[in-house]
């Protein structure tokens, strides 16, 4: 057994994880004569056979289901290591402290900060949700170094002044959610006119800080409910109890019987976006943050 290396344990659990030698040797770069050569070694190594030959590929023997047991545990103790050495090499590793308005904490900056780790595993990112004016007085305070916050009609003109601004493109715009039995559950788009007899249920929070109500076109809306959390007013919906406003950038935190629908209306002319907000010369972690929001944008914007 102390002839076996650790290209021979690789190769060994990839051959049981696809059942051919072919297929190993396509997804290793190797020829399959290297890979028969490699299980062959193992196999000596072993003192038996470690894989059964059948007509449609192969599969482990008792032997080779025991040396397998350990061997997954070797490569993915040494795929950790390599992942944690990586991390030493990156220069950016170390913590990064990231604020985000709800809407975009939602959905939009946890998906970033996944393919920020993915690229830089030894980068610890922190996100904190909070209000726009909270999240600026933190990056001011430099306790945050990344701060998505919400402008646009509405919202107050907050005090930019010697911070670095950076805004997103557009995302998916507002919309309204329902439940998977109601009549606009299969519906592509609704025309603002079809939200006129409908039951909402409406935000509710900090006074002054602002909330989703009914649609906000409406001359007139039956508001049958309130709730200060997505989760609750979601639930709500799910259960029949009416519909809600809900921007496109959180759509995809509705539970599984509740569907986002856009909605037709020329009349609605408030436009808000998404501002990055960081220090004025930014370290290269909160650089790479902003770049991963950018590029994560766009797998939102699929209707």
């Amino acid at each position: 057994m102390s002839e076996l290396t650790l290209t021979g344990l690789r190769v060994l659990v990839e051959v049981a994880r696809r059942g051919s030698f072919t297929a190993t040797a396509e997804a290793l770069g190797y020829t399959q004569s290297a890979i028969s050569r490699q299980i062959g070694a193992a196999e000596d190594a072993a003192g038996g056979p470690l894989f059964e030959r059948q007509a449609r590929g192969v599969r482990p023997t008792p032997a080779g289901e025991v040396l397998l047991r350990h061997a997954r545990k070797v490569v993915a103790h040494l795929e950790a290591a390599d992942l944690e050495i990586a991390g030493l090499r990156d220069r950016l590793a170390g913590r990064l402290a990231v604020g985000a308005y709800p809407t975009a904490a939602a959905v939009l900056v946890p998906r970033a900060i996944a393919r920020l780790r993915a690229e830089h595993p030894g980068l610890d990112v922190d996100l904190r949700e909070a209000g726009s004016p909270a999240l600026l007085r933190r990056i001011r305070a430099r306790r945050i170094e990344v701060a998505a916050i919400a402008v646009g009609d509405g919202l107050p003109d907050y005090d930019l002044d010697g911070l670095r601004t950076e805004p997103l493109e557009p995302g998916p715009g507002l919309g309204v959610a329902v439940s998977a039995g109601h009549p606009f559950a299969a519906r592509d788009q609704v025309d603002v006119a079809e939200l006129a007899d409908q039951v909402w249920i409406a935000g509710t929070g900090e006074e002054g800080a602002p909330q989703f109500g009914a649609w906000p076109t409406l001359d007139r809306a039956t508001i049958g409910h309130t709730a200060a959390s997505w989760q609750t007013r979601l639930g709500m919906v799910a259960a029949g109890l009416g519909i809600s406003v809900l921007p496109g950038l959180a759509a995809a935190t509705a539970p599984r019987d509740v569907r986002w629908i856009p909605v037709h209306d020329p009349g609605f002319t408030r436009r808000r976006r998404t501002l990055l907000v960081t220090a004025p010369e930014p370290a290269p972690a909160a650089q790479a943050l902003v770049r991963a929001l950018h590029d994560e944008l766009p797998t939102l914007i699929t209707r």
